[in-house]
């Protein structure tokens, strides 16, 4: 088989779902002897410090056979979650409009602001 007929079989159907630093693909894909099977992949973005990122994937293959069984569970768990806690996203973070908020307890009478970092010296000692 041509290279080019491989890659035309790997792309038979596929979604895409951005959800903030998780992207989660949905691929229909080929066995040998033609079949059709499902992969889903989770791909979460890692920013390091210096600015630069790289991304860990995870995938399931979910195969014909099992179809009907992985979706009932699947309807179950999201069904139960929904009843329990409902739509509403908990996690802050989760948001798409979420500022991360600093509070500090500082009153009118400090001028020098309270870190952990900070030690008082006083010029008598030195």
């Amino acid at each position: 088989m041509r290279e080019h007929d491989m890659l035309e079989k790997e792309e038979i159907f596929s979604k895409v779902l951005r959800a903030g630093r998780r992207t989660y693909f949905f691929d229909v894909r080929a066995t040998k002897a033609d079949d059709y099977y499902i992969t889903i992949t989770e791909s979460k973005k890692f920013t390091e410090e210096d600015g630069s990122f790289h991304f860990k994937k995870h995938k399931i293959y979910l195969y014909k056979e099992d179809f009907a069984a992985f979706a009932e569970i699947l309807g179950e768990m999201t069904s139960y979650v929904l009843n329990h806690k409902g739509e509403e996203v908990i996690s802050e973070r989760h948001q798409k409009d979420f500022k991360k908020e600093y509070v500090s307890e500082k009153s009118d009478d400090d001028i020098i602001p309270q870190t952990s970092t900070f030690t008082d010296i006083d010029f008598d000692d030195i």
